[in-house]
């Protein structure tokens, strides 16, 4: 039981660490007017800070995290969100804001890199799938929460509610994750050597560390870009169904039949096989064009492939990386990564959307999707030549 419940106050904290992003979002149009000076790009930026911080320094939370152990950072953590987000809710100054908006990244990314991380620690292998996969929802979920609460708690009682809120919910994963998490190991030196950028190239020369990175970042590129283009280029009666339903049915999907397919294959093939669900589906979609349903079910067949893509990539990351400190660096290259394809994937959707139409939306669905599968088959090999060499 004890398990059950670390594993679900660290998903709350993943669900915390989501909204460090969603509640900008919600509060869009009212920062939009209490910063006019900076409307428009001043605003985007402050939404997209948080994930450049991961971005530049992903693999070096992993590493960090792996030297100070899990539950130093992620209480840590927790207490700096709570503090930042209770500022944020005085609306003070813009560069007052932004600079809150950095700490939060700091905040965000330790989260992100420690959940998967102390999550695979406290659970059996029997239940490791579903754990991971549970992990794996926390934005999905935050988005979908936000969207029915959010709207009500800001007309009831101010934006500032909102922030406030936020911080009152880190504060209490905080205290839930002080009781629940085990002390961190007593301090050993940690196995990589050399300079940052040494154990930076280490990480991603390692086919067991580097793997799922790797391969998420085909997923994200696609993922994000699709939920946020796709609904406006459908025929118009259905995009705003697709526009909900398409991260509803990716949750769903990966919690039921992800989590039943990872008792039954490795998690690394079952990413390959979301990632070929997902290029049927493309194909599906790119002949269905403008034929309304079709085109819509075909959306959401994509949208479920890539769930479980979603799933079964964190739970790629406990079952080749034994070892937590193994399992810290490859979350911070899956962080890194991560926000590499969410930062990118969108503008590149767009122009190939502008240049090609459907017929870029295909190509690069399929490209991407393809591009995963090809990575994971050469890392398995490289994992198989390693065993080999060292059995």
């Amino acid at each position: 039981m004890r398990s059950v419940l670390t594993v679900l106050a660290l998903w709350a904290a993943g669900l915390g660490a989501a909204a460090q992003f969603g509640k900008i979002s919600v509060l869009y149009q009212t920062l939009q007017t209490t910063y006019a000076a900076h409307a428009g790009a001043g605003i985007g930026l402050m939404v997209s800070i948080v994930g450049i911080v991961g971005l530049i320094f992903g693999t070096t939370a992993g590493l960090l995290v792996a030297r100070i152990g899990p539950r130093r950072a992620i209480l840590s953590a927790l207490a700096l969100g709570a503090v930042v987000s209770l500022i944020q809710s005085s609306f003070p100054s813009y560069p007052l804001m932004m600079l809150t908006r950095v700490l939060e990244g700091v905040s965000h990314l330790t989260i992100v890199v420690v959940g998967p991380t102390a999550i695979a620690g406290v659970t059996s292998q029997r239940h490791q799938g579903l754990a991971m996969t549970l992990w794996s929802s926390f934005f999905g979920v935050t988005y979908a929460a936000l969207a029915f609460f959010a709207p009500g708690l800001v007309a009831g009682y101010g934006p500032g509610a909102l922030f406030q809120a936020h911080g009152l919910w880190m504060l209490l994963c905080l205290a839930a994750l002080f009781a629940l998490l085990p002390p961190d190991p007593a301090h050993r030196q940690t196995s990589g050597q050399g300079n940052l950028l040494a154990q930076h190239i280490a990480i991603y020369a390692s086919p067991y560390i580097a793997a799922p990175a790797m391969g998420f970042v085909c997923y994200t590129v696609t993922y994000v870009a699709v939920l946020t283009l796709l609904p406006a280029a459908v025929t118009p009666v259905w995009g705003a169904f697709i526009g909900v339903a398409m991260p509803l049915v990716s949750i769903v999907v990966s919690l039921s039949l992800g989590v039943w397919l990872l008792s039954k294959i490795p998690a690394f093939r079952l990413v390959q096989a979301g990632f070929a669900v997902a290029i049927l589906a493309s194909l599906g979609l790119w002949l269905t064009w403008g034929q309304g349903a079709s085109e819509a079910a075909f959306a959401l067949a994509m949208a479920a492939a890539l769930g479980v893509v979603q799933g079964a990539s964190f739970a790629s990351l406990a079952q080749i990386n034994p070892s937590a400190e193994d399992r810290a660096r490859g979350a911070g290259a899956i962080a890194q990564l991560g926000n590499l394809g969410t930062t990118t994937g969108t503008p590149l959707l767009a122009w190939l959307l502008s240049q090609a139409g459907v017929s870029g939306l295909a190509g690069f669905l399929i490209g991407f999707s393809a591009l995963g599968i090809v990575i994971h088959s050469v890392q398995a090999r490289r994992r198989s030549a390693a065993d080999r060499t060292t059995g």
